[in-house]
Parts: structure tokens; sequence; C-alpha cells
């Protein structure tokens, strides 16, 4: 057997240009809303204008009226065809509720009512209008604080509004090293509802082909798979009857890891319209009803020694999961609690979680959706070092966790191996030079500028988790022209799955990338995968080629020595090429050994079947794999109007051997800006009668390249122990970025006492903040 660890590698750890740019810089990628089917409707929902209200009648007459309309539902015509609304991630168990159409009662703004199908999408909105539902209004849950203590539940059945609740040891067990501490630091904070706001919206083209009793979907998606397990349990009929094709995806963030109520609307109408039906989300709809995340709060606690060494860590944590959660939040929720000790050495911590209904749109996974962890964590350290009278770095090296520490088990049971929390925080600091900036923000001071620097270093675990996510396939057909063609699950969101995947297969088969396709995103012919989510997809897939690729080098070496009439050890094959070292004239290309292996069978050595394809699947083998990071983030606070300016921006990552620079490099720049765009501006707020306010781009503000500095990387690589070390990306820029920046702006207000309890940080906000600390301090 040849081992693929001997191939030398010529293309992993490249900056090799991305397959996928040239399609989509010139405008020819293919996208949801590109496809046209024969006879194809159009899809249009009413949606609810009121937070919570009974329907009373829905008068559907003038809309079936209008010419071009095919037909309008209501939830009389589709819920009862529901099969089965169980998604791939939800935990056993009874679902949390999920009908398609709202029935007796709405339960946001936005909830959709009614699905109208006409001949094209204006007939579809001009039909809406003449849509009348007769709604008898009720008093909204809208503040997820009150709602367990509301006498209003959201849905029957759940007590207190609540969704789920996990708690870790009794927080009584902790209450005695609490009351001894020399220091005990408390701290709420609360973070914003916002929104992935990808740059596709959702969308979704459903055929059903009567005859044969199938469907094909075609979907902007993360998971094909996941999709079409979805669908097929959604209509009742088997998984082989469904196809999923999932080609250029403009952005998912989580947001499209789950099929939502709308997918399940179109899926169902488009097997009683028999024919194709397509649904395709405008902006205002995005911002109303996709989902939202982050929006949560936290009582954290954290007790310290004399010396600021930390004894005990307690959080209380309460997540909104609004109205209708797209997948169950319950796992992502108990993670919070879980990884609320970081990378510090933690001798002792609890955590209790609570997932609340409320009036709201529902909860969506997004970038690292355990987030909030990092956030109560960071925030508060850098609050009990100013408390202690440490400088924040000084009380985060006293604590962290060094290798020495290694490996370890967390307080809350998590295991922690191949880790460079000290050494990324260190490499951040002297990318900075820290002391300087101190030197530096004290002569500011002095002139009246209020400069300050914030940190936040963090653990991420990427890979494996869920049972749905914890193996990958992959299928590699060497063609008899000698071209390879690589299938694989796919999902692929902007995270360059179509050259990650080239790169690795050139390397373990020992080919020339030029020589390597790569087929993703259909169910038809892809081998199952969870598709993109938890960084995963690095690993996964560099597992699945390189045991799929093995068999392939196997067959290939057999066959070459077979006509060289060597040894299979004698044999090496590189750059596409078989040859035995030192015996001249002895070379045979791939595709001639591709055309021996499919028209040559009789001449093949003994045991060797003919063709060269292959299937291989990779399985976890450790728990999760853990990939860390330090953000290092300076600003200016101008006091009188608030405005924030960040001057620079460093993280540093580890996230393993790097497959392509480029695309790690990418993925840590728009976690970063994402992370920004919360600590500063990002808010899908809701007014106090649970009306959406910021449904438009002129209210929901992003950060844009002239808010954001230049982000500065430093790399630390460890290997993990997982397929060529690699660790996973994809998450982390958006975990590390809103605390790093939080930490900057308390500290640059350090000299007013500020406190910063609640997100975004608006320039209102932080004017009230100092307002609110002058008042106090004048007032003492």
């Amino acid at each position: 057997m040849s081992e693929i660890a001997t191939v030398t590698e010529r293309f992993v750890g490249t900056r090799m240009s991305r397959i996928e740019d040239p399609r989509l810089l010139t405008g020819a990628g293919r996208y949801v809303d590109d496809i046209v089917r024969p006879g194809m409707g159009h899809a249009h929902f009413v949606r609810s204008p009121l937070p919570r209200a009974r329907i009373r009648s829905i008068d559907t007459t003038g809309a079936l009226a209008l010419a071009g309309v095919r037909a309008v539902y209501t939830a009389a015509d589709l819920n009862s065809e529901v099969h089965e609304a169980r998604l791939p991630l939800d935990p056993p168990g009874p679902a949390l509720p999920r009908p398609p159409l709202a029935d007796d009662e709405v339960r946001f703004v936005g909830d959709p009512v009614v699905l109208i199908v006409a001949d094209d999408r204006y007939i579809a909105e001009d039909a809406g209008e003449l849509v009348f539902v007769d709604y008898e209004p009720l008093p909204p849950v809208v503040d997820y604080t009150a709602a367990t203590d509301s006498e209003h539940l959201v849905h029957a059945g759940y007590p207190g509004n609540l969704a789920g609740q996990l708690s870790g040891r009794p927080a009584a067990d902790l209450q005695p090293i609490f009351d001894a501490a020399a220091h005990v630091v408390r701290q709420r904070i609360f973070q914003q509802a916002y929104a992935p706001v990808p740059m596709e919206t959702r969308g979704l083209i459903a055929e059903w082909a009567a005859a044969e009793q199938e469907m094909t979907v075609w979907a902007s998606t993360q998971s094909p798979h996941g999709v079409r397990g979805f669908c097929a349990r959604l209509l009742g009929i088997a998984e082989h009857r469904v196809r999923v094709i999932a080609r250029d995806t403009g952005g998912g963030f989580g947001q499209k890891v789950a099929p939502q109520r709308e997918d399940m609307c179109v899926m169902l109408a488009a097997r009683k319209l028999g024919g194709a039906l397509k649904w395709i989300e405008d902006r205002q709809e995005s911002l109303m009803s996709a989902g939202m995340a982050r929006h949560e709060h936290g009582d954290a606690r954290m007790a310290f020694d004399t010396d600021g060494r930390i004894l005990a860590a307690d959080l209380r944590y309460v997540q909104n999961v609004g109205a209708y959660p797209a997948s169950s939040p319950m796992t992502a929720g108990a993670v919070v609690g879980m990884l609320f000790p970081g990378p510090y050495r933690v001798p002792a911590a609890t955590f209790d979680t609570r997932l609340v209904f409320s009036n709201t749109v529902g909860r969506v996974a997004y970038r690292g959706p355990w987030q909030f962890e990092s956030v109560a964590r960071e925030v508060l350290l850098d609050t009990a070092a100013r408390q202690i009278g440490l400088d924040p770095a000084e009380l985060r090296r006293r604590n962290m966790i060094r290798r020495e520490d290694l490996p370890m088990t967390n307080p809350s049971g998590m295991p922690l191996a191949d880790i460079t929390p000290y050494e990324t925080f260190e490499q951040a600091l002297a990318m900075l030079d820290y002391d300087a900036f101190r030197g530096e923000q004290a002569r500011a001071r002095t002139a009246g500028r209020y400069l300050g620097v914030g940190t936040c270093t963090y653990l991420e675990p990427t890979t494996g988790g869920t049972p749905f996510h914890s193996t990958e396939g992959a299928t590699i057909r060497i063609e008899p022209s000698g071209a390879v063609n690589v299938y694989v699950s796919g999902g692929s969101c902007g995270n360059s799955l179509e050259t990650t995947v080239v790169q690795l297969t050139a390397d373990a088969l020992g080919v020339d990338a030029a020589q390597v396709h790569t087929i993703q995103g259909d169910t038809a012919v892809t081998p199952f995968g969870g598709g993109t989510g938890g960084s995963r997809s690095g690993s996964m897939t560099a597992g699945a080629v390189a045991v799929t690729a093995q068999i392939l080098r196997d067959r290939i070496l057999a066959i070459a020595a077979h006509r060289f009439g060597v040894p299979v050890e004698d044999v090496e094959f590189a750059g596409g090429r078989a040859t035995v070292p030192g015996v001249p004239d002895t070379a045979l290309t791939l595709a001639e050994i591709a055309e021996i292996a499919y028209y040559q069978p009789g001449s093949l050595p003994p045991g060797v079947t003919p063709g060269l394809e292959a299937s291989g699947r990779h399985q976890v083998a450790a728990p999760m794999i853990w990939a860390n990071a330090t953000h290092l983030c300076t600003c200016e606070v101008d006091i009188d109007t608030g405005r924030v300016t960040l001057l620079r921006y460093i993280v540093s990552e580890d996230v393993g051997p790097m497959i392509n620079p480029n695309v790690v490099e990418g993925q840590v720049f728009g976690g970063t800006v994402q992370g920004i765009g919360g600590a500063l501006y990002e808010h899908l707020a809701y007014d106090d009668t649970g009306n959406p306010v910021t449904t438009t781009f002129m209210d929901y503000l992003l950060p844009t390249t002239t808010e954001t500095p230049v982000i500065e990387l430093g790399h630390i690589e460890t290997p993990s122990p997982g397929p060529g070390g690699y660790k996973g990306v994809g998450e982390g820029g958006a975990i590390g970025a809103t605390p790093a920046v939080i930490n900057a702006v308390a500290d640059a207000l350090a000299p007013f006492g500020v406190e910063i309890s609640r997100l975004p940080l608006s320039p209102a906000a932080i004017v009230d903040l100092i307002d609110n600390a002058r008042n106090k301090a004048t007032s003492s």
C-alpha cells in the first residue's frame, strides 16, 4: 500500500487563485433566480402586519379573480399536507412548532399567511393586495426578557414561553468560592438582534414531476443533502425521488443551513400544482422574515484571588428564539455556557441557559452561533482588570492556558488540545507594540483625545459536533482521458470549496491542479455530506478526499508496476506520471494508465478491477477540533459626537496548516467585518408594540470599506488531530471581532468610568453613556 503522505505537496499551502472568481466576477455565476423552467409559476407571500393576532377569516376571491393568478393557498390548503417537518439538526423528541402558513394565529410581523402563485412575480404581488385577512389583535410578547413572566403565551404548551433550558452544575456549589474570593466582578450585557444579510436573499424553485412522483429543487442553501432529506420527509416520499441542486450561492452565514417555512410552502404547493414554482425573497422580506440572530443577554460573574487569578466563573444566559426558530437553538445555546471559561484556566464554572419565545422573527443560525460566550467573558475580563487595578493584557496573561497545561478538560467537560491561545495573544500584542500604544494613549488623553485598545481571545470548536456532521464523502472519477473529476456534497457559499477541493485532490493523487475539476451541490451525483456549517468544510473534505484518493493511487501504482514489470514499491507517481526512478524510458501518464484501466481490462494485474473510480467516506476521530485566535483593535472615540474610528485591527489566528492562505485570510476578513458591524452598526430593531423598524438598508446599517480599517493578520500553525492537521476557519472572525471592538471603546472611555452593557455602540448610545457617567460622577 502506498502512502499519500509521500506525495510532495505542490498546491496545498499555496496562494492559488480561486477557481470560482472568473465566473463570479464576470457575471457568469448561476444563482436560483437565473433558473427558468417550462411553465414555471411565481410565488408571493401575504404576510401579517401584526405581531400577534387571531385570524378570523381570509377572503381570497379578489386575488383568485385576477388574470394570471394560478392558485391561492392558505393554511387549510397546505398545513395538512405536511408529513414530517423535522430538520437535520433537530434533536430527538418533539420538534418546535413549524407550520408552513400561519393557521389560527399570526405570531410576528412578517408571518406568512397566504401563498399566491401567478404567471409572474408582479401579478402575484398585485394579487396580494386583493387578499383580505380579518385579524383580531392580541397582546404580543415583544420583550423577551419579560416573556417568562408574561400571562400571554407565544405558543400554547410552552409555559413561561420557555422553548428550552439547560444548566450546568448547581450554582450553589460555587457560592462558597465567590463568598471567599478577594475580588468578585459581575456584569450584565445585552446583545442586540441582527441578521445574517447574505448578498443573495433566500430562494427556491421546486418542480414536481407527477408521472414519476419526483421533486427537483434548485435551492440557495448551505446543505443540499440536508434540503433533500427534509423535502423527502416533508412530502412523505423516498429520498431517491428528491433531487436538490445548489449552484452558486451568494452567501449564507448560517441563515441557509436549514429550510424555513417559506421553503416548505413552495415544496408543498409545487406538488399540488404539478409543475415548477419559484420564490425569490426581496430585501424587505429578508430583513423582516428571514430570521435574526444574536438577540440575548447574560449575567456573568467571575471570582479572582488577590493576584487576579480566576477561581470560578458563572454565566446566566438568556436567548430570544423569536416565534419560529429555524432549527433547534438548544445546541448553540448549550455551547455558550460550556465555552464560557474560554482559553483560560478556570478551576470551577457553571452556567444556566434559557431559550425564550417572543412575537418577533425566529432565530436562525449565524456565523459562530455561540459567540456570546466570548462577548460576556472578554468584556467581563476588561471590567475586572479595571476594578482589580491590572492592565487587561496582564490579567489575561496570568490566566491564559499555556501549552504545558494541555491536554486538559475545561470545567464544563469539554476536552481541550492542540490550541495556542497564549501564542496568538502575544503575537497580536507584539504586532501592535502594545506598550508603545499605551504611551501614545496617555499622551493623547492629555491632548483631549480618547484612544482605546481591546482584545478578545477565544476557542472555536470545529468539525463533527452532531451526527449529521460527523462524516463526509467524496467520489473521484479519473476519466479515460486522464481528467480527474471530484464529486463532493458542496454547500459552497463564498468559502471557496471548489478551489479547496481541487488543491486537496491534486496533491492527494499526485496530479496537476489543471487536470482536476469538481462537481458539487447536486444530490443526484454527489455523495452525502452535511454541507457548510461549523467551520467543518476544510477538515472534513480533506479527510474524504484523502481516503478516496488513496484507493485510486493504489490502483494506479498497481497498474503501472504491472506494465513496468517491477514491484509496486519501486513505482513513483507524481505530476500525473508513473515512473521507476533510475530506470530510463519507464513512464506512463495518467491518461495512459486510464486507457489501460478502461479499455484493456485483460492486461490489468490480478485483483485490480477495471476503471478508475472510487468513493470514500471520512469519519471524525476526535469529538471536536479546536481553532483559536486573538483579535486586537484600537480606536478613537469622539466624546462630543460619539463617533468611533477604528485605527488598527489585528488578528492572530491558528487554524492549523492553511490549504490556501488567500481563502483563509478572506474568511477571517469577512467574519471580522461582520463582527465589527455587530458591535457598532447592525440592529434588527422592533418598537415596543412589536413592529420591525429596520426593514431597508436605509435603517439597517452595515459596515462598508469606509468604516473598516485594514485588517492585519498573523498566523500561528499547529496541527490538529484531523486530516492534514487542518482545523477550520469559517466562524472565527465573527466571534472575536465584536468583543474586541467593545473593549477598545470601553478602554477609550475608561477615564469617564463608563461600563458598556448594551449594543450596538451607536454614536447616540456612546454620548448617552458619557453623559450618564458624568452625571453620576457629579451627583456623587
